[in-house]
């Protein structure tokens, strides 16, 4: 018996080293690294490098490149947001009503998860280019004759669409789960006290929906902040840098300045925004919570 013991005891401590272990070495090395680097002047072309303290973070600020790159990604992510949001409550409601073929439409509006998003983009960027401006020329539509990703003051707008296309699929999920978890005799006993539509959501879905909306503001804020694929490949940060989110510039400085060094300060900097933020939404969510 005492040997039995032992062997459990012996593979309940392996079996908690193994994903201890990997997050070791795939999560806090590489964090670890990261924050060193960014302290330095490493090209990431060579092994050598010269520690020079908080130069590259005081660089940070004095680059226009930044705020110009912070301003659109912020911009992108409220919208987002907002969007995963609002639509994802709108989706949700629809989806949630019985009504004929539902199952098929809960199917169907799921497919664009199901593609990868540098593939999107790719579809996007077509459409973009030869599709759209055909259509507008067709129809005598000036704005739509030109392709929209090359025009500042469609672009962002143009991204915004895209990323809101592939990007409602978990949110709708989520908040559907979270409508289907409302017990059933709460909304009767509001119907019954002449609570209508309208009083009932605002009354009784949106608090029960508060955690799962929390859920989905938070992974929209993530996409949004973390923004690099779908967006490299519609616009690569163009026209003239004006979809250049946080996570392109530190790709550029990386990949394409060869300061690596400066890159790291840069992703540092952009995971201390997210997890502020992630912090005081949290923090706010939980005093409205059911």
């Amino acid at each position: 018996m005492k040997k039995q013991g032992f062997i459990s005891k012996y593979w309940a401590y392996l079996f908690v080293a193994i994903p201890v272990l990997l997050q070791l070495i795939f999560f806090f090395y590489p964090l670890v690294n990261g924050l060193i680097y960014s302290l330095t002047d490493w090209t990431g072309l060579t092994r050598n490098y010269n520690i020079i303290g908080f130069e590259n973070y005081v660089k940070i600020f004095q680059d226009q490149a930044f705020y110009k790159s912070l301003g659109f990604t912020l911009l992108f992510t409220v919208g987002l947001v907002v969007g995963e949001i609002t639509i994802g409550i709108w989706l949700a409601t629809l989806l949630n009503r019985k009504i004929r073929a539902v199952g098929f439409f809960r199917t169907w509006y799921f497919f664009p998860a199901v593609l990868s998003t540098v593939t999107i983009g790719l579809i996007f960027s077509q459409l973009f280019n030869y599709g759209l401006p055909q259509i507008g020329e067709l129809f005598g539509i000036k704005w739509l004759s030109s392709n929209l990703l090359f025009q500042e003051k469609s672009v962002f707008w143009s991204v915004l669409f895209v990323a809101l296309w592939q990007g409602l699929a978990m949110p709708v999920v989520i908040l559907l789960s979270g409508l289907q978890s409302i017990p059933e005799d709460v909304k009767e006993a509001a119907a019954i006290d002449g609570a209508n539509k309208r009083q009932q959501f605002f009354q009784i879905e949106l608090p029960f929906l508060l955690p799962s909306i929390s859920m989905v503001f938070i992974l929209a804020m993530k996409s949004g902040l973390t923004a690099f694929d779908l967006v490299y490949s519609l616009t690569k940060g163009g026209p003239d840098g004006a979809t250049r989110t946080l996570g392109l510039l530190v790709y550029d400085n990386a990949f394409t300045n060869n300061q690596f060094g400066y890159a790291n300060a840069l992703a540092v900097v952009l995971f201390v925004i997210i997890t502020i933020i992630s912090v005081i939404q949290i923090t706010l969510s939980k005093k409205y919570e059911v």
